[in-house]
């Protein structure tokens, strides 16, 4: 197998939103950097595709403009239960639509044009040994300071890693396509169904992205997608319409089974994690892909504090970015939990509604509990 000698000062596994975003940020700071991604770009995923507002600080400082590239502005929030009680509200901040398609080869675009490199290869080993990595892929090993974990929900690197979350079931499923049809460009929606929920807005080149999470035991009672939408998805009157009324752009949708919702560190093996990797909130809250951004920022500036020898020591390092990860998002978690354990019990959410809809401010603050303030540039 062949060596690679010449030491980066960081290794990404994983090119999604974080993976991507640190190395875009690194680069920036005069880092080398090398992000090993499995799949090609430009590439779908399944994701919501709605995100808030908050980033487009950092964006700019990353050179990213997502109107450029097609982002729908959104402004506007719906949500209903499945027996179709629906209310509304306006976002505190806002977001945008864009499909992780285009965001994702923009982003690994930046990425080259700052200097970082980017292979397609499979990490199959990270070690940690006097102080630096070890990093195999199927065809080489490379060696870094510091190595950034950003390689998604679930990966056999967890399990190699012997993380705890790993160990436990993972019930549910996801199911991603993009249609053509009738949808305010500026409207961010999550309709309700028996066992899971849907997220449906516009992204670009007019398309509406549907993105669905349900319980695996539920799914599989179904002989397929379709069956399962029309006996339970289409209980919901809103979904019905929005499906029945619109052409598929996919030949097939995207789907991702075994996603986990269970706590999961930060750190692992001196491994820095972001995104998806380091903790994933319940997409009811509608925001992960935000989280995943930040948490690359964060990251980033400790780790370039790190290399210029501001921060002394790498135990120094990883307490900083433990006490900022809990410190920006542990509360984000923990509503996100709540709200999604409320809505998985039909009967209280229907409760609920109504009260939601007295009191109109209710839904705005819980909203915000679930998403960040505008990323600053330090």
């Amino acid at each position: 197998m062949k060596t690679n000698a010449a030491p980066f000062n960081v290794i990404i596994i994983g090119g999604g939103l974080a993976g991507l975003s640190s190395a875009i940020h690194l680069s920036k700071e005069n880092s080398r950097v090398l992000v090993i991604e499995k799949n090609a770009y430009p590439k779908h995923k399944v994701c919501g595709e709605y995100i808030s507002n908050e980033v487009l600080p950092y964006f700019d400082y990353l050179g990213i403009d997502v109107f450029d590239l097609g982002a729908q502005k959104i402004t506007k929030f719906e949500l209903s239960t499945p027996k179709n009680k629906l209310i509304k509200a306006t976002l505190p901040l806002g977001g945008f639509g864009i499909s992780r398609y285009t965001l994702d080869n923009a982003l690994a675009e930046m990425a080259l044009q700052n200097g970082a490199k980017i292979i397609q290869d499979s990490v199959i080993d990270v070690q940690f040994s006097n102080d630096a990595f070890s990093v195999q892929t199927k065809n080489e090993t490379f060696h870094a300071t510091i190595v950034i974990g950003a390689f998604g929900k679930r990966s056999s690197l967890d399990i190699k890693l012997d993380r705890n979350f790993i160990k436990k079931k993972s019930p549910f499923l996801a199911v991603k396509m993009h249609v053509k049809g009738d949808f305010p460009n500026d409207l961010v929606a999550l309709h309700n169904f028996k066992g899971g929920y849907c997220g449906v807005s516009k992204v670009e080149n007019d398309s509406i992205n549907l993105c669905y999470i349900t319980n695996f035991e539920a799914f599989k009672k179904y002989k397929d997608i379709d069956e399962f939408q029309e006996e339970v998805i289409f209980k919901n009157n809103y979904l019905k319409a929005i499906f029945k009324n619109s052409q598929p752009v996919f030949e097939t949708p995207l789907t991702i089974s075994q996603i986990s919702f269970a706590t999961k560190n930060p750190i692992e093996n001196h491994i820095i994690m972001c995104g998806d990797t380091a903790g994933m909130i319940h997409p009811l809250c509608g925001n992960g892909m935000s989280m995943a951004i930040r948490s690359a920022q964060m990251a980033s500036q400790l780790i370039s504090m790190y290399l210029q020898g501001k921060i002394e020591s790498r135990v120094a390092l990883e307490k900083a970015y433990q006490k900022s990860w809990n410190k920006e998002f542990k509360n984000r978690l923990r509503v996100g939990h709540f709200a999604a354990n409320i809505f998985s019990r039909n009967q209280l959410a229907e409760l609920l509604i109504p009260i939601v809809k007295y009191i109109p401010s209710l839904l705005p603050k819980i909203i915000t509990r679930t998403h960040g303030k505008p990323m600053i540039i330090k």
